[in-house]
C-alpha cells in the first residue's frame, strides 16, 4: 500500500509543490488548505478545505482523514515584514499563531492517526537561525550575497516565530522518539512564490518544484532516526541554531 502523507498548505507555493511531487514518488497525497486552489484540485490528491492552522479549533476538518499518516508536512505559514520602527504587536502575534503554533496544533490534530515509524517534517525558515541572524539577504544558490533589501531584513515577527517553531520541532523530536517517529526541520531556500514577491520584491532563487524536490530528498534519505531534531537546508547541510 503507498504511503499517506499530509501537506497544509498545499493550494500554492511550496505546499502545492511538495503535494505534486510525493503524488509523483508515489504517496497518497492529501492536501490541506484553507480555501482549495484550480492547481491544487488538478493535481488529483485529497483535499481537506477549511484548515486554517493559525486559530484554535482550525485543525478540526483533519478529522476528516481516516487512513494512517506516514508523513506529516506542516508547510503553512505567512510572512509580514516589519523593522524596529514599526513593529505592530498584533501583526507579530499573527505570525506566532500560524508560523509557530499552527505546525503544533496540526500535530495533535493528526497524533492519533500517525503510523508507526512516521515522519513529521516541519517546514521553517534560516532566518529563524539566532546564530545566523544575517540571513535573508542572500539572494544567491552559492552563499554570496548579490541583492539586498537592508529595510527588509529586520522581520521581527517572521524570525522569532520561525526560531520558536524550531523550538517546537527539536522538542517534538525528543518526545517523539519513544513513538518510533522521525521530526525533520527544513529550510527549502528562497523559493519563488507569491509570499517572497510581495513581501520582499524579489522573485526568489529557486522554483518551488526544485526546493520540494530537495526537501523530499532529506525527508526519504536523510531523516530517520538517527537524524531525528535535525535543522536542514535544503541542500542537505545542516544549519546553526
Amino acid at each position: 500500500m503507498a504511503p499517506v502523507s499530509v501537506v497544509t498548505g498545499a493550494n500554492r507555493g511550496i505546499g502545492l509543490a511538495l503535494c505534486r511531487k510525493l503524488k509523483s514518488n508515489g504517496y497518497q497525497v492529501i492536501g490541506a488548505c484553507r480555501k482549495k486552489s484550480p492547481e491544487l484540485e488538478s493535481l488529483g490528491v485529497k483535499i481537506v478545505e477549511g484548515v486554517d492552522v493559525g486559530v484554535d479549533g482550525g485543525c478540526a476538518p483533519l478529522s476528516k482523514v481516516e487512513s494512517r499518516v506516514d508523513l506529516l508536512v506542516c508547510n503553512a505559514g505567512i510572512l509580514r515584514e516589519d523593522s524596529l520602527e514599526d513593529i505592530d504587536m498584533a501583526v507579530l502575534r499573527e505570525q506566532f499563531e500560524v508560523n509557530s503554533l499552527g505546525p503544533l496544533r496540526t500535530y495533535l490534530a493528526l497524533q492519533d492517526k500517525l503510523a508507526d515509524n512516521a515522519k513529521v517534517c516541519i517546514v521553517t525558515s534560516r532566518m529563524g537561525s539566532i546564530e545566523d541572524n544575517g540571513s535573508g539577504g542572500d539572494r544567491t544558490r552559492g552563499g554570496a550575497i548579490t541583492q539586498t533589501r537592508p529595510d527588509t531584513l529586520a522581520s521581527y515577527g517572521y524570525r522569532m516565530s520561525k526560531a520558536a517553531v524550531n523550538m517546537a520541532g527539536k522538542t517534538l523530536s525528543v518526545d517523539l522518539k519513544k513513538k518510533g517517529i522521525a521530526v525533520g526541520i527544513l529550510h527549502p531556500g528562497f523559493v519563488a512564490t507569491d509570499m517572497t514577491a510581495k513581501y520582499h520584491g524579489m522573485e526568489g532563487v529557486i522554483s518551488a518544484e526544485e526546493s520540494a524536490a530537495d526537501l523530499v530528498k532529506i525527508i526519504e534519505e536523510k531523516l530517520h532516526m538517527d537524524t531525528t531534531g535535525t535543522f536542514w537546508h535544503r541542500n542537505g547541510s545542516v544549519l546553526p541554531w
